[in-house]
């Protein structure tokens, strides 16, 4: 299917789902919530990138009175789970408006070990992706760990909110990331698998990027990355979950220190974010956009950290860099990966269906959308093919493996996204998404399966 042919797909899905939004359906807005709110549920999800989710999670919601309804008052996250492609999640998180009074306070404890991250390269299109380089059951040096490393990431953060002057806030937070990566342990992934699974012992685009030198010593092992970071915040939307209408942007800087090997690899990063929502038909219909950039100011960031899409707060539990079901769905995780990057998305918001069950509110709704991330601050040049580079650039010139004019090309993908809520915070979100461009991805159909919008 070709890009115009994706786009048609794309608007006629639009055009049914408004079509459909506008029918009758109950208000549920003149209900409201009160006291505890226990959402409990195995933590059950998939992601095209990481595969399928098994554990539990339970999301606690405190609404005193209910008259900050659909807001709440506090918030407790907890989860514990597994993929089928060796990620984990380990978190427990806080958030609140209320615990200290005028100020919104976000603590985050998380583990996430990964055997088999994706790695695609630096600066997106200048990389060249093979999908015959991960084909199963290949014994030469191409395997379906070659685009893979292993990282393990260790979170501490604290954030704090207070008020400038309406709806103007300023933020300030400290924290911790201590990361541990390396190559895939091979050894460690065949110790249970069955034999159509078994990998060679060869070498990665991660170990090709060490040989070349485009991964340092230092970097290529990880360590810990203690941060301040602090900025001002604009919001004027009416509720966090799914707003109807307003504006929330925020600009911020993020200094991360190097510990220990890590010493020489301090660095400023600025980041700002716009998010705007329109609503189109009242209650219905919001179109919902958002704009933003990461930019590495001064000093060295090491690889992995440019993996990480800073944040004020947490929303999502995972923060990686450009590609995947955090930020451009249908493209593959961290395909866009450099210094500095900026990326968009935008999506039509519906309400399909209200109704009760019990005590609690739901709704059903689907947005379409369109995603788009780019490079803006590259690394230095990079061979196309690092390891037909290694193997061949005695004999052919170094020219013969680069890509000319396509470092600062649009990543571009779409989709449409199921939305069923539960009193208006608690939302489990299914996308499907598709690449528009073979390069981003190998795979037409892609789908994400989180808890929450994506922003």
């Amino acid at each position: 299917m070709n890009k115009r042919t994706r786009l048609r797909f794309l608007w006629s899905i639009l055009l049914s789902i408004i079509s459909l939004a506008t029918m009758g359906q109950e208000d549920s807005t003149k209900h409201v919530r009160r006291g505890w709110n226990f959402g409990i549920l195995p933590s059950v999800a998939f992601d095209a990138d990481q595969g399928f989710q098994y554990g539990a999670l339970t999301n606690i919601y405190y609404y005193g009175d209910g008259s900050e309804y659909p807001n709440y008052l506090h918030s407790i996250y907890a989860e514990a789970a597994y993929t089928t492609k060796d990620c984990g999640i380990f978190r427990l998180s806080y958030d609140s408006k209320y615990l200290i009074p005028d100020h919104r306070l976000s603590i985050d404890l998380s583990y996430f070990p990964n055997k088999m991250c994706d790695f695609y390269g630096f600066n997106g299109y200048e990389t060249n992706y093979k999908k015959e380089y991960e084909k199963k059951g290949r014994t030469d040096y191409i395997t379906r760990a070659y685009y893979r490393y292993h990282r393990d990431l260790l979170r501490i953060s604290g954030d704090i909110q207070g008020e400038l002057n309406e709806p103007w806030n300023w933020n300030a937070g400290a924290g911790l990331l201590y990361f541990d990566v390396g190559s895939v342990d091979i050894d460690r992934m065949n110790r249970h698998a069955k034999e159509d699974d078994i990998l060679p012992d060869t070498t990665s685009l991660f170990d090709d990027y060490v040989s070349l030198g485009y991964l340092r010593s230092s970097e290529a092992t990880g360590g810990a990355h203690p941060y301040l970071h602090g900025g001002v915040t604009y919001d004027t939307r009416e509720q966090l979950q799914n707003p109807k209408r307003g504006i929330h942007a925020d600009a911020f800087l993020t200094y991360y220190a190097g510990v220990g090997t890590m010493s020489d690899y301090n660095n400023l990063k600025f980041n700002a974010a716009w998010r705007h929502y329109l609503p189109i038909i009242a209650k219905k219909v919001t179109f919902a956009y958002r704009v933003g950039v990461q930019l590495n100011l001064l000093g060295k960031s090491p690889f992995y950290l440019n993996t990480y899409l800073n944040q004020l707060y947490l929303q999502r539990p995972v923060c990686e860099g450009l590609g995947g079901g955090n930020s451009v769905r249908g493209v593959m995780r961290n395909r866009v990966l450099a210094p500095g990057v900026a990326f968009a998305n935008v999506e039509v918001r519906t309400r399909l269906v209200n109704f009760r069950m019990g005590r609690n509110m739901f709704y059903v709704g689907l947005n379409p959308f369109i995603d788009a991330g780019m490079v803006v601050q590259p690394y230095d040049d990079v061979v196309a093919d690092p390891h037909d580079y290694l193997v061949n650039h005695s004999t052919a010139p170094e020219s013969q493996y680069r890509v000319d004019n396509r470092t600062h090309d649009l990543h571009l993908s779409g989709g449409c996204g199921l939305k069923v809520a539960m009193n208006e915070n608690f939302v489990i979100s299914a996308d499907w998404a598709t690449a528009f461009d073979n390069q981003d991805n190998g795979k037409f159909n892609n789908l994400y399966i989180k808890m929450g919008y994506m922003f």
